[in-house]
Parts: structure tokens; sequence; C-alpha cells
């Protein structure tokens, strides 16, 4: 029996650790967030993301069109469009968010460890998401398809070991709803293959630019605001659900690394509490 869901996941963000925060106005430099996040649609709908991406794609004439559409490649009033023309779509978003001067050094250390982390919490969430709608989705067999948009140097034979090692662990923190996770189903795929990956981009993206300054010193929540119908939540509640900081915004903002101020999340706390 075919899957009931399908999740295309994409990062925006790098996972470094080690080097020099990203600052407004200077060069170079890691960023200050991590998000890595998911577009959900009902399997029997999936084609409804390629009939999406082409009315974004419509709206770009001077764009060469067997290029990907990628959130940086668009100009401030190309994203406006794209995120709107997407907010009349039938799919959730989730996304885990991690400020990462506030990690403490020597805690990530083995590669793709960080990413690991932060996607198990994202895979929790997607879980939770299928079990909630399954009422509403009748069709198939409850599992949800996971797509990656393929990043170098990422292992998904060692991700999808991982995740079984978490699914052989009953640490009560580890909260999946394993009935409707594919783990032998994960699969990556190039970015420029798949209009669902295209479209995560651009949702993920579009969410971390209401948490990373610009080269300006500037934070954009527009997208945010625009993209929040489609956040998943439980009971009317974004925060934790399908826009979840880690750790959790009081202690982001509370902390001061060295030289480097506290994360603004005045807009997030706005638009999602």
């Amino acid at each position: 029996m075919s899957h009931s869901f399908i999740a295309y996941i994409d990062e925006s963000g790098d996972d470094g650790l080690t080097g020099q925060f990203r600052e407004p106005g200077a060069d170079g430099g890691q960023s200050h967030w991590l998000a890595i996040g998911a577009v959900i649609w009902r399997r029997s709908r999936d084609l409804d993301r390629v009939q999406c991406a082409k009315q974004i794609i419509q709206q770009l004439p001077e764009r060469k069109h067997h290029k990907p559409l990628h959130f940086t490649h668009l100009d401030h009033a190309q994203r406006v469009m794209a995120v709107s023309k997407m907010a009349e779509q039938p799919f959730r978003v989730s996304g885990v968010f991690t400020h990462k001067p506030v990690i403490p050094d020597g805690i990530y250390v083995d590669k793709n460890q960080l990413y690991h982390y932060m996607t198990r919490y994202l895979i929790e969430r997607l879980s939770w998401l299928c079990r909630d709608y399954r009422p509403l989705v009748p069709e198939g067999d409850g599992r949800c398809k996971i797509v990656f948009s393929r990043r170098g140097g990422m292992n998904y034979e060692d991700f999808q070991n991982y995740l079984r090692t978490l699914k052989a662990n009953f640490d009560p923190d580890i909260r999946i709803h394993w009935p409707v996770i594919d783990i032998d189903g994960v699969e990556a795929v190039d970015h420029g293959q798949r209009y669902g990956l295209q479209l995560a981009d651009l949702a993920v993206s579009g969410l971390r630019a209401a948490l990373e300054f610009d080269r300006y010193g500037n934070l954009e929540p527009r997208f945010a605001e625009i993209l929040r119908p489609l956040i998943y939540s439980r009971n009317g509640k974004c925060l934790s659900y399908g826009a979840k900081l880690v750790p959790g915004h009081e202690k982001i903002a509370e902390h001061r690394a060295d030289g480097v101020a506290p994360a603004d999340l005045s807009h997030w706390l706005r638009i999602f509490q």
C-alpha cells in the first residue's frame, strides 16, 4: 500500500560551529542559525507541488527555466511573490531552528552530528503531523515518504541507521511516532530534480529570514508572516510544533556569546506565539 504523506526536507544556513559567525557588513563567516524544515503534502496530491512551482516560475519571465528555484537567487519582490503563491496551497510546513552561538564548544564534534540531531526533532514533528492528520487522509497506509535535498558529505544510509538506533532506544525523550515513519524509504535527491525540494528551500529560507540578520543588520519577518497559515500547529500552537527553536526561546534570548549579542526573537514570537 502506498504512503499517505510525503515530506520534502531542505536546510538553510550552515552547520559550522568552529569559525567566526557572520556579522552585518562583513564578508564571510558562518550563519548564526541552522534551519532544517519540510513541506508536507498528501501523497495523493503530490503533483500539486509541480503546479505550485510552475505558477511561481511563470511570474519570473527573466529566469532561465532550466534553473531550479532557489531562495538566494530571488530578489525581495520575487521572494514575496513565491511564498505568497505557496500560501495558497494545501500543504503544511514544519521546521527546527537552532541558534548556533548558544551551543557550547565540544558538543557536536562529529561530521553531520548537529544536522542529525536537528533532523531528529524535525522527524518527531513530521510524525506528529501525520498522526494528527491521518483521520483527514484516509488514503494510503498512514506512513510518510521522506525525501531529502541531497547535501554534500551526507551519507543517507548512515542517517537511516541513526533513525534505527533511535527507534531501538526506549528513551522517553525520543517522541517520534514510529508507525508513520518509513525508515527504509528515506531517500536523497538533487535539489533540481524535485519541485517539492525547491518549495522546501523557499519555505525554510523564508522562515530563517525572520531570525538571521542580513548584511545590513536587518531581519525580514514578512515571509514568515505570509507562511504562518501553513505552519503545523496543535490547538493553535506553532512554537514547539511547526516552528521549534533549539534551545527554547528563553535560553536563546538570554544568551550572550563572546562578541555575539543575544538573538532578536521579537518578530518570531509575535508571529508564532
